[in-house]
């Protein structure tokens, strides 16, 4: 056991979570997503016991979003036609707001295939048990500079 580490975060996860460089991305996907598809190229952890917002609270507490870019999180948007409610999405920008003064504004929503491929580039997924609709959420690290 680390001090300061939140529990939630594995020895494997803490791995990659150290591993992973500026402009590096990571997906925490929710229970639909095909985490092991997508990432057949890159790491998959599974922590199918948890839900996105946790695991997205624990993994902003260690290392911080991209300052050079405008938008270093991503969202996949709702397929048009759907009418699934994401309130979720509210959940993720106050989590963000704790650890990013920029808030809701380090946001961006992109079409499902496009999430797919860009998903496809991560460094790592993290495949959680999450039953929210269209709750896949990408980081992309920015520099630690303390």
């Amino acid at each position: 056991m680390l001090k300061g580490i939140p529990k939630i975060i594995s020895p494997e996860l803490l791995m990659v979570l150290s591993e992973m460089g500026h402009g590096d991305r990571i997906v925490i996907s929710d229970g639909n997503f095909p985490a092991e598809s997508m990432g057949r190229d890159s790491i998959v952890i599974r922590c199918d016991g948890h839900g996105v917002p946790e695991i997205l609270d624990a993994i902003l507490q260690l290392f911080p979003l991209d300052t050079y870019v405008e938008k270093p999180v991503t969202l996949m948007e709702v397929v048009a036609g759907d009418t699934v409610e994401t309130p979720i999405w509210d959940t993720y920008k106050e989590i963000i707001s704790k650890y990013d003064k920029r808030g809701a504004d380090t946001v961006e929503n992109i079409d499902r295939f496009k999430f797919y491929d860009e998903s496809r580039e991560a460094y790592a997924i993290i495949a959680t048990g999450e039953s929210a609709l269209y709750a896949n959420i990408m980081l992309q690290k920015g520099v630690v500079t303390d």
